[in-house]
């Protein structure tokens, strides 16, 4: 669009992360403003996988967490070989649900972003029955190949928003900050801006 920027009409599936199973198609479209403002999306899903049974899947990831005797510390999540410790396959899913809340942000027309590690996770107690985490966790800037640690505070419960506080630091950008909150279950994300911790 000669006046406004560059518009894509882009059709994709959405994956489980685990088992790779096909959740859902999308359909979308996606604005880059000739100014340097947020790109304007609209996305449009239609879902393979019954809603009662993510909310089942959602229970028991919720369920192993809530188990715990003790807080969950972690680090290095992979660790060089790419394994996780079953223990913490959950802390790891709400860092990748967490961590594409700040991918999705920090991207723009020319950049993406992967996870590529939880550096480390701490659990927070929390006296009501949400679970809370503090991640740090290191993206992985495309093209550029540069690795951006992202300091990432994430609280969630089943049926709620999960909800994102991060700032990240990269050797060219300094500290960067941002927060919102994203449905763990892809059915949307919010905003909310301002991060303090």
């Amino acid at each position: 669009i000669p006046e406004s920027g560059h518009k894509y009409y882009l059709q994709f599936t959405t994956e489980d992360y685990k088992s790779r199973e096909n959740v859902g198609s999308c359909l979308a479209t996606v604005l880059y403003p000739k100014t340097k403002s947020p790109p304007a999306v609209n996305i449009k899903c239609t879902y393979t996988k019954d809603q009662k049974q993510i909310q089942e899947e959602d229970n028991r990831v919720y369920q192993k967490i809530r188990d715990q005797t003790k807080p969950i510390i972690g680090n290095n999540i992979p660790d060089s070989y790419g394994n996780i410790e079953p223990a913490l396959e959950p802390v790891w899913a709400l860092a990748v649900a967490g961590s594409s809340y700040i991918m999705w942000e920090k991207s723009t027309e020319n950049l993406g972003y992967f996870m590529a590690q939880v550096k480390s996770v701490k659990q927070w107690i929390r006296k009501d029955d949400f679970i809370e985490f503090d991640y740090t966790v290191l993206l992985h800037e495309i093209p550029t190949q540069e690795i951006i640690s992202c300091h990432m505070r994430l609280t969630w419960l089943p049926g709620h928003p999960l909800k994102v506080k991060y700032f990240c630091a990269s050797e060219n950008q300094g500290l960067e900050y941002g927060s919102g909150m994203e449905s763990g279950s892809a059915a949307g994300i919010l905003h909310e801006r301002g991060a303090n911790f």
